[in-house]
Order: structure tokens, then C-alpha cells, then sequence
């Protein structure tokens, strides 16, 4: 396993800056980017200032990046130029006709599979039954994060994650690789490829944290976990 440090000034501890496992069945470009690993990237739908600060807070802190746009033509846009994930849609009547974003979304070939959870303004809940019909899932704001959190995993078929670890009975994606940690098994492009125990739980470490710099004692501590440093 190759790994580069970054040493840091007197009071700051060293860096590991690129943790990149050996693994067979990978391409190199594919292992280093697990290491440099992208954030689900989430459109916020929205003309709304305040919607965009509070939900891109609550995504950002849970792994994902986001993006804003004020309406369909601006979202079709960002669609071309950036590898969304999913949509957050704004359906306040007073900040944006979300709906009809939702139905231009869906239209266009680029986005029509893309997931869309569509958070609806007390007393508009007669949005549901068209949203449903589309294809989108709807809450009545305010929604718990938690909640939304939950839904936008689901739909994108991302495990949860949190500090007793992920669902058993599931698998983690990042490009062509995949790991189910209860098995210990890690495939990539759809084969099986074998680790040994120090490499599997450094590339675990990387693949729960996307976009982290770990500290070297981080780096030991997943490496070696029985160890007390």
C-alpha cells in the first residue's frame, strides 16, 4: 500500500493526503478515486435564500455537496455542466412553481431519471397527488432532516452512515467499486477482489468520509484498530 504524507508546521499534525490501497481488478485512476472521493452532488431547487442556506447546511454536514438553481431553465443548465444526483424542489407557491419545474425535469431526457424530492409549503399539501403521479416523492415543510436525509439515500442507494456504522445488508458504491462491510467483501467492476485486513479497513475509512484529508494517527487508528496509540 502506497501512501504520501504531507508534513505540517510544528503544531500541526502530519497529513495523509493519499491513501491509495493496491487493488487489483481497479484501473489507477479509479483506486485514487476513492481517496479523492466526490460528494453526491445535490441541485436545490429554489428562489428562496433562506431554503437554500438551511437544506444545503443539512446536506453538506451528512456527505453531500450542493448547488442552487431558481428555476427549470437554470437547473437544465446546471444538469449539462455538472453530474447531478438528485434535486431538492422548493414547492412554495410564493417562492417558485415547483411543480411545474418537476414536470419540465421530467421531460427532458437528461433528467428524467434523476431523483426529485419535492418539499411542499403548509397548506399546499394538494401537490402531493400530482407529485406522486410524476414520480417524486413529497414532504410538508418543515420535514425532520433526518427524514429527508433517509429519503435521498434510499433513492440514490446509498447506505447510511453514522457512528455504529452502515446497514448490513448493504453496499456501498463509489464508481466501479463496491464493498459490503458486514462480509467483508469488495468488488470492483463487478468482480471480487481480495484485501487483507489492514488494506480493507483503510479503504473503509476513505470510502465513509468522501472528500476528507485524514490525520496520520486516523490513518493508523483505521489500519490497526486493536491498537492503542
Amino acid at each position: 500500500m502506497g501512501a504520501i504524507f504531507e508534513k505540517g508546521h510544528h503544531d500541526e499534525p502530519e497529513k495523509l493526503c493519499w491513501p491509495v490501497p493496491s487493488i487489483q481488478g481497479l484501473e489507477a485512476d479509479q483506486v485514487v478515486g476513492v481517496s479523492l472521493m466526490k460528494k453526491p452532488l445535490v441541485l436545490i431547487c429554489s428562489q428562496d435564500a433562506e431554503f437554500y442556506l438551511l437544506y444545503s447546511h443539512i446536506l453538506e454536514v451528512d456527505g453531500f455537496s450542493s448547488e442552487t438553481a431558481d428555476g427549470a431553465k437554470a437547473a437544465l443548465a446546471l444538469a449539462e455542466q455538472r453530474e447531478l444526483q438528485a434535486v431538492v424542489l422548493d414547492c412554495d407557491p410564493a417562492s417558485i412553481n415547483g411543480s411545474a419545474i418537476c414536470a419540465h425535469l421530467k421531460r427532458e431526457p437528461r433528467t428524467t431519471d434523476l431523483p426529485i424530492i419535492a418539499l411542499i409549503a403548509p397548506g399546499a399539501e394538494h401537490q402531493h397527488l400530482d407529485l406522486l403521479k410524476a414520480g417524486v416523492e413529497s414532504f410538508v415543510r418543515p420535514v425532520a432532516p433526518a427524514k429527508l436525509l433517509d429519503c435521498l439515500r434510499a433513492r440514490l442507494g446509498l447506505t447510511k452512515r453514522g457512528s455504529n456504522g452502515v446497514e448490513n445488508d448493504s453496499w456501498i458504491c463509489c464508481g466501479g467499486l463496491e464493498m459490503k462491510l458486514d462480509a467483508r467483501r469488495v468488488r470492483g467492476n463487478g468482480h471480487d477482489i481480495h484485501l487483507g485486513r489492514i488494506e480493507f479497513n483503510v479503504l473503509r475509512l476513505m470510502i465513509e468520509a468522501p472528500g476528507k484529508v485524514f490525520s496520520r494517527d486516523e490513518f493508523i487508528g483505521a489500519a490497526w484498530p486493536a491498537n492503542i496509540h
